[in-house]
């Protein structure tokens, strides 16, 4: 298969497990690669993905090689591959519009952003550099809150016809005027907000649904979640957390039996400590009532490496985007758009929005 080539946008620790991730599953065999949904989809393997170009606005980053940028501060997720070979692109100053916020100037730490004085792009320089470079798929990395940069590199896919991943929790495939001006251009998007592979929303809502299918009365609920790294840090604005608190919470209420008033279910960020670098950890307690209204609660604390944790679910998205593009198919791909995201245009049943995508990689819908 020709390789799959994909323009990353914001270079920071999720950007880097995926880069890395590509690497690391070059040189093993199909039955010793552990932790992937597919191996094979649609004839492409996680390998033939290639970075086609890179855009950030740190200056640590910024004219660099990409495989030698993910690895500068302030990412601080694991290495999963350290020894890449240089060779990839030249990192290129991105727009920087609502993508950085300043309190993260409070910051003296390894961890802080350092804004780049190179000269920000306009749509045509993106696009130029999107189609000069051969890119197929844009992903989108932006930090939550970013509404307006995650718009400007939204518009630049459109114009350069290139596939739209959005990973973020600002609302694009969700928005039904976005969605339909990539139908009109025949230009294949999934999202919004990427689904961690094994993190606190997916196990929250298979434990909402155990609930359900249990006849356990669901009646409060909370999911609290710690971090080190710059999303962490990031989210301790809480004027960025809008939409992030809307994706996780309507994620969670979409597999309840019954949907909890606001006061009794609370789902978000909700601390930095910079110590934890990359590891996020999760606490999450579930009350209700079984039978003869006899309460019951649940409680249960994950801890995870974060950003691994949604790469291989990006090799999906990326691979189904191609897909796509293969069979000429464009706008919001609902199924996996409804498993890989937390904020799809449509939510189903994570077994239902399973099928869904099964059927779409194998040709069946």
């Amino acid at each position: 298969m020709s390789k799959i080539k994909v323009a990353i946008v914001g270079a920071g620790n999720c950007a880097s497990s995926l880069i890395q991730g590509i690497h690391y599953y070059k040189d093993l065999k199909e039955d010793e690669a552990i932790g992937l949904l597919h191996w094979n989809v649609g004839g492409y393997r996680p390998y033939d993905i290639e970075i086609s170009a890179a855009f950030d606005i740190d200056k640590r980053k910024v004219g660099m090689d990409i495989n030698q940028a993910i690895f500068a501060p302030p990412n601080c997720t694991v290495k999963l591959a350290p020894n890449l070979p240089p060779g990839g692109p030249i990192v290129h100053m991105g727009r920087i519009l609502d993508g950085f916020s300043e309190h993260m100037l409070d910051y003296e730490d390894q961890y802080t952003f350092i804004k780049s004085s190179a000269p920000e792009p306009v749509k045509e320089d993106v696009v130029k550099v999107l189609r000069d470079s051969g890119t197929e798929i844009m992903l989108n990395y932006l930090p939550a809150g970013s509404e307006q940069a995650a718009r400007f590199y939204a518009e630049c896919a459109l114009e350069a016809e290139v596939g739209f991943v959005n990973n973020i929790p600002v609302f694009i495939a969700s928005d039904p005027q976005w969605a339909a001006r990539f139908a009109e251009k025949n230009v294949p998007i999934i999202g919004d907000d990427i689904k961690s592979q094994m993190g606190a929303t997916i196990l929250h809502r298979a434990l909402a649904d155990l609930f359900k299918n249990r006849g356990v009365k669901l009646e409060r609920s909370y999911q609290l979640n710690t971090g080190g790294n710059t999303d962490f840090l990031n989210m301790t604005n809480q004027n960025r957390l809008a939409t992030k608190r809307i994706s996780k919470t309507e994620a969670v209420q979409s597999a309840a039996a019954k949907r909890l008033p606001d006061r009794d279910i609370h789902i978000g960020p909700s601390d930095y400590v910079s110590w934890q670098k990359d590891n996020k950890v999760c606490f999450l307690r579930m009350e209700g009532q079984i039978f003869g209204n006899v309460p019951i609660n649940l409680e249960m604390r994950l801890s995870v490496e974060d950003s691994p944790n949604s790469a291989g679910i990006a090799i999906d998205t990326v691979r189904c985007c191609k897909l796509a593009q293969d069979r000429k198919q464009g706008g919001v791909l609902e199924g996996p758009s409804a498993y890989f995201s937390k904020h799809p245009p449509r939510q189903y049943p994570d077994y239902e929005a399973y099928r869904l995508t099964e059927e779409f990689i194998w040709g069946k819908s």
